[in-house]
């Protein structure tokens, strides 16, 4: 079965991770993926482990050009995008007291700003295209609610929640289904360098916050990049036709709504 044979999408920060994940689960179910990041030499190497089905662009979500560059990159590749995701993300960690507005600007610059701009490109050509289209955005559980030492990547998924719902509820109109996904924890280079944040604060040992949290899950361990593929193919495609402006919980049951 192939849900998404025809279809074509570009999901930001797919050379690795999650965002890979997706791209292999969408290039498996019939999708063209263009495998979109800021490190270009390791997308490139996720598009040619892909094959035919994926090609490589260079995109920094932070950079308004370069999100118009990519975005008409993918339509040159492929004809035009029918499925967006909005992965590509930063996290940073720290006591309110220790917060920079440096780091707070860039972590809403690439997150929010970032899923903004990156969903308006896309949304103009399915616009135009006129066939409609499914955006999808990459939320967290962080963004239902407060952390101690994560207040500004929390209200960065939360923002991306609000996003979601506003522009869910706009696009419809175009035939443009707007959803996100909220993962729990996510094993993977990603949760490295969460751990090493709260190695830091909360002097804890390498791995060891990466251990209780994994122990905390209801399911029983962290959660792993294709544990979300499911929810990703569905909302691409026509089976989510009638799902509009939604954040799913994709968490192990870390977060009940």
């Amino acid at each position: 079965m192939t849900r998404l044979s025809g279809k074509t999408a570009l999901i930001t920060g797919a050379a690795r991770g999650i965002g890979r994940a997706f791209a292999q689960a969408y290039v498996g179910e019939g999708a063209k993926v263009a495998i979109a990041d800021i490190d270009i030499d390791r997308a490139r190497e996720a598009a040619t482990a892909l094959g035919k089905g994926a090609m490589a662009v260079e995109l920094d979500v932070s950079d308004q050009s370069s999100i118009e560059e990519a975005v008409e990159a993918t339509i040159a590749g492929f004809g035009h995008i029918d499925i967006l995701i909005n992965n590509a993300a930063i996290f940073t960690a720290a006591p309110i007291v220790d917060i920079t507005r440096a780091d707070f600007d860039r972590v809403f610059q690439i997150n929010v700003a970032g899923t903004l701009f990156m969903l308006q490109a896309v949304a103009r050509h399915m616009i135009e295209r006129g066939q409609g289209g499914k955006i999808i955005n990459m939320a967290s559980q962080a963004g239902r609610r407060g952390e101690p030492l994560v207040a500004v990547y929390c209200a960065s998924k939360a923002a991306v929640i609000s996003l979601t719902q506003s522009a869910g509820l706009d696009l419809i109109r175009h035939g443009i289904n707007v959803n996100a996904i909220s993962p729990g924890v996510v094993d993977g280079e990603h949760w490295d360098g969460v751990d090493t944040f709260f190695a830091k604060y909360e002097g804890k040992a390498p791995g060891q916050k990466k251990k209780e949290v994994g122990e905390a899950v209801p399911f029983g361990r962290m959660g792993t990049a294709e544990d979300l593929t499911g929810m990703a193919v569905f909302l691409a495609s026509e089976e989510a036709r009638y799902v509009v402006a939604q954040t799913y919980n994709v968490d192990g049951g870390q977060w009940m709504s």
